[in-house]
């Protein structure tokens, strides 16, 4: 489902954000990516989903070139995909049905469609009630699993989490991590960047760990086993992720990924 190949990802100024990244993961997998803040995890996710370009190494999505990828092309790429945002990215003025039914409604899915669509995936998330709720009259935990149901709506093969329980409290990160846990078992891949040492050591699975944009760990830790110290706190001379500087050094300027639903779909889609 991905493959890195040497992956290295060099942003304007000399800042370097990953080095020699290789790994793969199988279809069907569910695999942790943890590591320090700055570690390069928001940009390895960045990279799948083409919002940004390696400077080095290549990239295959489901079978996809991600890296030489011609920009026309990303949408339909990004609709293959589910991708959750920890701060949800909801429009504030859409209810739930419009924030979930987005990718169908620019598909050209008459409103019959969109609402069966928006109806199932919401389902899957027991929300179906929330039809229509606006993302203020929900709680924490309702938007994040409004924002899965959204990834989801086009029963995507890939799922990619960014930190999905990061402004959660601990029961509401241990619900949507059941959710997580039944979308993988219904055969959707599941990457979940964390920092969450709680939330891994109760499941174990595979854990990729990055530091300081080097892959350093790959293993499979068991259910109960915690997974490094050193991959999950802060170390010095470390930076966010969100603080590195975006566009690429050696290719042409990457696709942006706004604040909204257009985000999953391609925000340029016909």
């Amino acid at each position: 489902m991905i493959r890195f190949f040497h992956v290295g990802k060099l942003f304007r100024g000399g800042q370097v954000a990953l080095e020699d990244v290789s790994f793969h993961v199988p279809r069907g997998a569910f695999v942790f990516l943890t590591g320090p803040s700055g570690a390069g995890k928001t940009t390895l996710l960045k990279l799948i989903f083409r919002q940004e370009v390696p400077s080095e190494g290549q990239i295959l999505v489901n079978g996809r070139n991600v890296a030489s990828l011609p920009r026309g092309k990303v949408p339909f790429l990004r609709r293959t995909l589910g991708i959750v945002f920890q701060d949800f990215r909801l429009i504030p003025r859409k209810t739930v049905f419009e924030n979930v039914s987005y990718l169908p409604r620019i598909l050209g899915a008459d409103r019959n469609a969109q609402r069966r669509m928006a109806y199932h995936a919401l389902r899957r998330v027991g929300l179906a009630h929330r039809l229509g709720a606006f993302p203020a009259e929900l709680s924490g935990g309702e938007q994040q699993r409004v924002a899965i149901a959204r990834a989801l709506i086009a029963e995507p093969e890939l799922l990619i989490a960014d930190e999905p329980t990061g402004n959660l409290d601990p029961d509401l990160s241990a619900e949507i991590l059941r959710l997580f846990l039944d979308i993988n078992r219904r055969g959707t891949t599941v990457l979940l960047a964390t920092h969450d040492r709680e939330l891994i050591r109760r499941i174990g699975r595979r854990v990729l760990g990055l530091e300081q944009g080097r892959l350093v760990r790959d293993e499979l830790l068991e259910p109960g086993e915690p997974p490094p110290v050193s991959l999950m706190s802060d170390g010095p001379g470390f930076r966010g992720d969100d603080d590195l500087p975006t566009g690429d050094v050696d290719g042409p300027p990457a696709a942006e990924v706004p604040a909204s639903p257009e985000a999953a779909a391609g925000e340029d889609a016909p």
